[in-house]
């Protein structure tokens, strides 16, 4: 939980600071604000959880800030610390939502029990908001987003059959096992040069679009609609069984151009839709879905505002598979620096392509589907692609370097390894940079008042990363780096001759009797005798 303390007396806002053992208890405390008006532009940045607030401030004062923040959210929790033993004023605050009214002087034991004993209750309204109620609607509002995954597994073959039954029923997809399925795919048409109502940024409205109407159109066919990983609409069509496969398909192809005639209609420009050239059961559903993909592909033969059946080319079916969900997962494992996972998918498209190849064609065809692969990776980063290969580069334009199936998986196991590796030589030029700045910002503003949060912020970083990347790079926690640094260079000071107050300012306290503490607690000798 985060801690806001609000508090115009400096010497007490210190105390109520550091004084007590907040993080002992998961309390953090995230800010510090001497009025009301600076509280609320803490508040709008840090998000506090907790409000330690005083009443008697300058420019706003505590009653009127524990209105606003009422307001603004009902969730926060306000305690007061207050001089003032006015029962007018503890009924008013009351009354505005705060949870305790403490008077002062109280003891950091009570303060620290009101903090736990709110964070404690902010908890348990957090979890009455989770309950089955708000579940339900939470799963209406996904259930779209999931039934699309769904498709998306579905059509690249990812699913056991075991695991498309129980994941239809989870979602209340009724996928008769007995039913007969046909696939179309339909994406918008190339933008013209003579378009001047959208362009290219315009792609993915045009595809949202291009779905919607879809599925309004569609609202009395047996089908589902979904969309694909290439933001293409796909139209699963489920059958009359009692029909030839061959007169089911004639339906779909009518059904389908007469959907982009609607397209045209409504958007004034033109898609195209590649339909299955077979009908199939539940577990033909990815190469229903292939042969559609590969029936829209010809569109840039046959031309534009077309419903192409699929037909089989002549010879045999070529091996190179269609695996967009494991391209997704290897590009996924190797951002994320998981190698094992990296190597694992890389396993699984070796096996679903290249351990099939038969001729010397099929290997050439692999090859330049993994090399295209893994430099659409690695430039996507920015990085050039021979820092990345180093030794590796030459295959990359010399594939005939590569004699044997053996040789090349290994090749491409190192080129893992190799991307892994470079992504963490440049983490951690990145965090080694990063820490040299905190070093030197350290060093420059030691005269400061300095937190890891207000640091953060500066760097435009997340303050938990900052700390752990702190931490690990330094192994040591940052306050207590502050503190070693300001206590030494304190010492400095004062053994050359300056005064206490000097000593204090010099290492950014204001409040010399707090610094005296802090300083004896570091060094076990107060400042002046280190100056005497």
């Amino acid at each position: 939980m985060n801690l806001l303390i609000v508090e115009d007396e400096i010497r007490l806002r210190n105390a109520l600071a550091n004084n007590i053992p907040w993080d002992k208890h998961g309390i953090e405390v995230v800010g510090q604000a001497g009025n009301g008006m600076e509280a609320l532009r803490l508040i709008d940045r840090k998000k506090p959880d907790i409000i330690l607030l005083d009443l008697q401030m300058p420019e706003m004062d505590g009653l009127t800030l524990a209105r606003q923040l009422r307001q603004a959210d009902p969730l926060l929790k306000i305690i007061v610390l207050s001089g003032h033993d006015d029962f007018a004023y503890a009924q008013e605050a009351l009354g505005l939502g705060v949870m305790k009214y403490l008077l002062k002087p109280a003891g950091d034991e009570e303060i620290l029990e009101t903090v736990l004993e709110a964070a404690d209750r902010l908890k348990s309204e957090l979890e009455q908001r989770h309950n089955e109620d708000e579940l339900k609607h939470k799963w209406k509002l996904h259930l779209p987003q999931l039934v699309n995954e769904f498709f998306q597994g579905w059509l690249n073959g990812k699913y056991e059959p075991w695991e498309l039954e129980q994941k239809s029923k989870d979602l209340q997809l009724d996928l008769q096992k007995d039913a007969e399925y046909a696939v179309a795919v339909v994406d918008m048409d190339p933008l013209s040069e003579d378009e001047t109502r959208f362009s290219k940024k315009d792609i993915s409205l045009l595809q949202f679009s291009l779905s919607s109407i879809v599925k309004e159109t569609l609202l009395a066919t047996p089908c589902w609609v979904s969309t694909d990983y290439a933001g293409c609409t796909v139209v699963v069509f489920q059958l009359d069984g009692n029909e030839e496969p061959g007169v089911a398909l004639q339906k779909v192809n009518a059904v389908t151009e007469k959907l982009l005639l609607t397209v045209r209609s409504c958007l004034r420009l033109s898609a195209s839709a590649g339909i299955s050239g077979i009908t199939g059961g539940r577990e033909d559903m990815n190469k229903l879905y292939v042969q559609a993909v590969r029936a829209l592909q010809n569109r840039i033969v046959l031309g534009y505002d077309l419903a192409i059946p699929y037909r089989e080319e002549q010879g045999r079916e070529p091996e190179l598979s269609f695996q967009p969900n494991l391209e997704k997962a290897l590009e996924i494992a190797l951002e994320t620096g998981e190698g094992d996972k990296a190597i694992e998918t890389l396993t699984a498209l070796w096996d679903g392509g290249m351990a099939k190849a038969e001729t010397v064609e099929d290997m050439h065809e692999h090859i330049l589907y993994f090399t295209s692969l893994f430099i659409c990776m690695i430039q996507k980063q920015g990085w050039p692609v021979r820092e990345v290969a180093g030794e590796d580069y030459v295959y990359f334009h010399n594939h005939l370097e590569l004699a044997a199936k053996e040789q090349i998986l290994f090749w491409l196991q190192r080129m893992i390894r190799a991307y892994l590796t470079y992504a963490s030589q440049r983490r951690k030029s990145t965090s080694h940079g990063m820490i040299k700045t905190i070093l030197s910002l350290v060093e420059n503003e030691i005269d400061q008042e300095m937190t890891l949060h207000a640091v953060a912020d500066r760097l435009y970083v997340n303050s938990s990363y900052l700390s752990r990347l702190f931490k690990q790079e330094t192994g040591k926690a940052f306050s207590t780096y502050v503190l070693e640094r300001k206590m030494e260079r304190a010492k400095a000071i004062l053994q050359e001759g300056a005064r206490v107050y000097d000593a204090a300012a010099g290492v950014g306290y204001r409040d010399v009797s707090y610094f005296t503490r802090v300083f004896r607690k570091y060094w076990g000798v107060t400042p002046g005798e280190v100056r005497h």
